[in-house]
């Protein structure tokens, strides 16, 4: 096989992007592994995505909302990885496997999957970055899976069990990124 100089910048040009690339597969290799949760209302609108990582510190949780009414509102990742419409209740309670009190603000809290409030614009656009300290990825994905939940009204950070953060208004299964 004859190799000219075409083929050669070809595949130096190949290897360069490539090089800048990684996959997050989840098997190790450098990669944290992550899941994602695609957001939709009780009638299916797509509101938004949340995605988590694994971190050295716990799970990374990033939300990006999109068409949410504005405001602060609860935002929790539940113990089911069920989101069955209209009341997503199928999702059950808020990962709580050490099985705590909830709420940042109570001294028997908090449970694993509370986060601060996600706020929301009034374009109708928010965005929440926390870390769930002692997560784990493996407890995320168990054998049922778990869910995010975006609820209707703020969270108060203590009141058990839910920080009287109203209806469930969005919910997302996380799968495998």
């Amino acid at each position: 096989m004859r190799i000219d100089k075409a083929m050669l910048v070809g595949a130096a040009l190949g290897a360069a992007m490539l090089g800048g690339c990684t996959m997050n597969n989840g098997s190790g290799g450098g990669s944290e592994p992550s899941a994602v949760a695609d957001l939709v209302t009780a009638n299916g609108q797509s509101v938004g995505r949340a995605t988590a990582t694994a971190t050295s510190g716990g799970i990374q949780i990033m939300v990006d909302g999109r068409n949410m009414p504005p405001g602060p509102h609860g935002a929790h990742v539940h113990t089911v990885g069920r989101c069955d419409a209209p009341t997503f209740e199928s999702a059950g309670g808020h990962w709580n496997p050490d099985t705590k009190k909830h709420g940042m603000q109570n001294p028997a809290g908090p449970h694993a999957g509370d986060m601060p409030n996600l706020d929301v614009a009034s374009d109708g656009t928010g965005t929440l970055t926390f870390t769930l300290p002692g997560g784990t990825f493996d407890g995320l994905l168990d054998a049922d899976g778990s869910a995010m939940m975006i609820h209707a009204g703020p969270d108060d950070m203590r009141t058990d069990p839910s920080g009287n953060s109203g209806g469930r208004i969005a919910c997302g299964v996380f799968r495998r990124a």
